[in-house]
């Protein structure tokens, strides 16, 4: 069976708009490693939600990411950080 080969878009470096880049830095990286970043910071900082495990509560950096939003799930964060991406 042929190895798969990692998807090049997902490897290719995006650069984090300002409100991105105040939590994964501001440098272009690429895709794998800011949702790596973003994971660590959310750890970090304690803001997965105790009970809905799914939800990720926004502090003072991450609500401009959120689009000023409290709370977002995991699914709806990937589709907003997108939007944080030149």
């Amino acid at each position: 069976m042929a190895k798969r080969k990692p998807n090049a878009a997902f490897l290719k470096p995006v650069q984090p708009d300002d409100a991105l880049a105040a939590v994964v830095g501001s440098k272009p990286l690429p895709r794998t490693d800011l949702t790596k970043k973003l994971w660590d910071y959310i750890k970090k900082n304690g803001l997965q939600d105790k009970k809905v495990r799914t939800q990720i509560n926004a502090d003072d950096k991450l609500k401009p990411v959120f689009n000023g939003k409290k709370s977002v799930s995991m699914f709806e964060m990937t589709k907003l950080v997108s939007g944080h991406l030149k």
